[in-house]
């Protein structure tokens, strides 16, 4: 799209051609009230306040979209008098709870008010019974419910779980001298307000969603809050603390709601978690799983003082990338300091993938983000169990689905029916594990440029190519003509006579003919289905932006560097847009600070993993350390942006940092280390207290920065390996977290919680001899665990899913590196 300008209120302002009049103006700054529309999303219709006029028509600035000199008008007599009515609706029959409701103090429905000036009643009618439900994280009260959709919205636009609708109220139909009376709009809102509520599409009694919480988020007054919220605090009473989220790779945008724990205990409380929901959505870890801080209440100097020794002893140093960029930072100084081994194995499997991938791109890192799938139209996603390892990466393939009307392929071998419900655009191909690399040579055989790959490459993918014949039947028209008698007059008698005269007509015919078509037999290696290039076609048309998600599969692939490889090939010689969602929190940011090694010593002090000393912001070790969420410093996101994260709450023990200064690495603060970074790696010298962390209007992100992508010396040799087409024989388990859980520290909060277990679909469990609760030995040879069977509705299929987010059940010893593995399952 072009940028054009249009005029607003005697301001000249500059867009894009089509964008939608209301985001023109809040992208500069210039107030037009809308209750409904949220940004990202389609627009509703449903609160009507955000009426203009552009170039002297009333329209809905929501759903206007922008034109080259365009004239906008946001306020006028007619234009005010309309809102006020509207707002005057709104507060019929809405309950004065005030000083109770949780949303009172943020509520837009209170700001409104007072904004249209509203201090009189002009309409009435009868209200009917509403009463709370609660649908497990999610307590809806109808009573306060102004029907705006958000909820539906959001739901159905950025998360994708289409878990809300509209149902009937079973009011009663507005008196008909309203319709006469009241401005249009205001009539036309009532109507629709008086008919409808919030309901669930599945029909039960509980929300059957990936349990986000977006919806809450979104609402504009108290009709729909988090269930551990209710009634807790006053929203002037919390303090904001902008942070970033600890707990994937997404590296989302949040703030932590803290005040007093009770007034006996002045001690800081996180009460909720809060985002910029126009700009951001966040999982059910985001949002409900902020608790999992480290309680300590003093330094154990005695402890220390045995950490102190432990190191002074230790040759290898273990650790998770649930860490900041400055604690990887003081690793890697010691390590240069004392010749430690650094150990993280996820880490290490990305920082080689990425290094591969780096010979043939020529960066050191890949190179687009989550925004460009978000504005792409067609995206494919491969490797990664979307939903559970990157929930932004799936939102913004949900995104790209509805609001830009694209389509897109989800590779992977686990069925999964939250994926599916995105709609019928999304191609689902379910193939065997260890295939990865037969549809990386797929994608680019379909849409790679031959005209500029490799010609070993081309001849290697030509070789999958032969003809077959099939037969098809195609619809024709064939022309009947048969004779019919009709009646005519005689022009020369008068007389009517009967003559017979031909009639001809196009009839449709059937036919069945054999044509000779191209046999890919990539396609079937990867079992996609017969239909699978008819359907790509018709997705294909009028789709111009592409974009393509990889994920951890491919890291830990037997295969991986040639996997990289390929990607980069896709990259360069293709359209599409590439991003890679890295394992943990800070696996990014880790694999550039830290030269990793590949095997321990002797002695190991472990950090957030077991060692012969440990340290732990879990409270399960020898001695603690603080939580993500009880520390300043940096965390690097898929996005490749070095976020910049705050301090929830107090710790009073011990830090990485203490460690250093008694080693000799001296520092006052850790965030002493954010300028310090290794430029080297893209990172830039800025201090940490410089970092911003917001939004502006118009969705710009203005937090912590962007990694540069530095430029490395690319092989001129861009072969590729040819691929082996090994498979895997039995029954298959596969290295994965349910949604909402990521890691020990998810399992700790309060309010996530799922059971850890061997998940199997309920398909997998009717047609098993094993009911969910039975406790079972999956062993194979790499070792063996004993778990319960949890049953899952967010997969379907024969493949089991062994969980990480609770190591008490190691469920790592069966699997060697690739997260696909064979064992057997049997009931202890």
């Amino acid at each position: 799209m072009s940028k054009i300008t249009i005029n607003i209120d005697g301001r000249d302002v500059e867009t894009q051609e089509g964008e939608y009049i209301l985001n023109a103006a809040r992208a500069n700054d210039i107030f037009i009230p809308a209750i409904c529309y949220l940004t990202r999303c389609s627009p509703t219709l449903a609160c009507r306040l955000c009426l203009v006029e552009a170039d002297g028509k009333q329209v809905y600035a929501c759903n206007a979209k922008s034109k080259e000199g365009m004239s906008v008008v946001t306020v006028t007599e007619g234009i005010t008098k309309e809102r006020r009515a509207i707002m005057e609706v709104y507060d019929v029959n809405h309950p004065l709870e005030c000083g109770v409701c949780d949303q009172s103090g943020e509520c837009e429905l209170q700001n409104y008010t007072l904004e249209m000036g509203v201090d009189a009643q002009s309409y009435a009618v009868k209200d009917v019974n509403r009463k709370d439900v609660d649908w497990g994280h999610i307590h809806y009260n109808p009573g306060l419910c102004i029907v705006c959709e958000r909820c539906v919205t959001t739901c159905k636009d950025m998360i994708g779980d289409n878990a809300l609708k509209t149902v009937p109220r079973g009011a009663d139909a507005l008196e008909a001298e309203y319709k006469d009376s009241m401005p249009k709009d205001a009539y036309a809102m009532w109507n629709k307000l008086n008919k409808s509520l919030i309901g669930l599409t599945s029909g039960e009694e509980m929300l059957d969603c990936t349990s986000c919480g977006e919806c809450a988020a979104v609402c504009p007054v108290g009709a729909l809050v988090d269930t551990h919220f209710i009634y807790k605090s006053n929203a002037w009473e919390l303090k904001q603390i902008p942070a970033t989220c600890g707990h994937c790779s997404a590296g989302c945008q949040i703030t932590y709601d803290v005040k007093h724990t009770g007034i006996d205990n002045t001690e800081k409380k996180i009460y909720r978690v809060m985002n910029e929901w126009n700009y951001v959505a966040l999982c059910g870890a985001g949002r409900y799983g902020f608790d999992y801080q480290n309680m300590v209440e003093a330094k154990d100097e005695v402890v220390f003082k045995k950490a102190i020794e432990a190191f002074k002893k230790a040759d290898t140093i273990a650790f998770t990338s649930t860490i900041t960029n400055e604690e990887a930072y003081l690793l890697q100084q010691l390590k240069e300091k004392f010749g430690y081994k650094l150990i993280n194995s996820e880490a290490k499997s990305f920082q080689i993938f990425l290094d591969e991938y780096s010979k043939i791109s020529g960066t050191m890192l890949y190179g687009y983000d989550l925004e460009a799938t978000h504005n792409a139209n067609f995206v494919i996603s491969v490797g990664t169990a979307l939903k559970s390892d990157n929930p932004n990466a799936r939102y913004a393939l949900n995104n790209s689905m509805t609001v830009n009307k694209g389509a897109g392929i989800y590779f992977h071998p686990v069925k999964d029916p939250v994926i599916e419900g995105l709609g019928k655009s999304i191609m689902s191909v379910y193939h065997a594990p260890l295939q990865e690399e037969a549809i990386l040579y797929l994608i680019l055989d379909l849409f790679g440029d031959k005209t500029k790959l490799p010609s070993e490459i081309v001849e290697y993918l030509a070789s999958f190519h032969g003809e077959k014949t099939i037969t098809v039947e195609e619809i024709i028209k064939e022309e009947i003509i048969e004779i019919v008698k009709v009646k005519k007059v005689n022009e020369e008698t008068g007389e009517e006579e009967e003559i017979e005269q031909e009639k001809k007509t196009m009839v449709p015919k059937k036919i069945s003919k054999e044509v000779v078509v191209d046999d890919n037999r990539l396609l079937k290696i990867v079992g996609a289905g017969e239909k699978f290039m008819e359907e790509l076609e018709k997705n294909l048309a009028k789709k111009d932006t592409f974009a393509l998600i990889a994920g951890a599969d491919l890291y830990t692939h037997p295969n991986s560097k040639n996997l990289a490889r390929l990607l980069a090939l896709i990259e360069k010689y293709s359209a599409f847009e590439l991003v890679m969602i890295p394992n943990l929190t800070n696996t990014l940011g880790v694999s550039l600070i830290c030269e990793l090694d590949d095997d321990r010593g002797t002695y190991t002090i472990g950090y957030n993993t077991k060692g012969n000393f440990t340290l732990s912001a879990l409270g399960d070790g020898d001695l603690d350390m603080p939580a993500i969420n009880q520390q300043e410093g940096t965390l690097t996101s898929i996005n490749k942006r070095v976020n910049p994260t705050n301090a929830a709450v107090g710790y009073k023990g011990y830090e990485l940092n203490d460690i250093a200064n008694e080693l000799g690495i001296i520092s006052e603060l850790v965030i002493d280390y954010t300028s310090k970074l290794p430029t080297k790696k893209g990172f830039k010298a800025k201090n940490f207290d410089d970092l911003p962390n917001h939004y502006d209007n118009d969705g710009t992100e203005h937090r912590g920065y962007l990694l540069e992508n530095m430029a490395v010396s690319a092989q001129s040799d861009e072969s590729v390996a040819k691929f082996n087409d090994e498979i895997l024989e039995g029954t298959l388990i596969y290295l994965a977290n349910p949604v909402r859980q990521f890691s020990d520290f998810t399992n700790k909060a309060t309010n996530l919680d799922e059971v850890a277990g061997l998940y199997m679909s309920e398909e997998f469990l009717s047609r098993s001899e094993f009911n969910e609760g039975d406790s079972v030995r999956v062993k194979n040879q790499n070792g063996e665990i004993i778990v319960n069977i949890v049953s899952d509705n967010k997969i379907s299929g024969d493949i089991a899913l062994l969980p990480t987010f609770d190591s008490k059940i190691n469920s790592e010893a069966l699997f060697s590196s690739y997260r696909f593995a064979t064992a057997s399952i049997e009931r202890v």
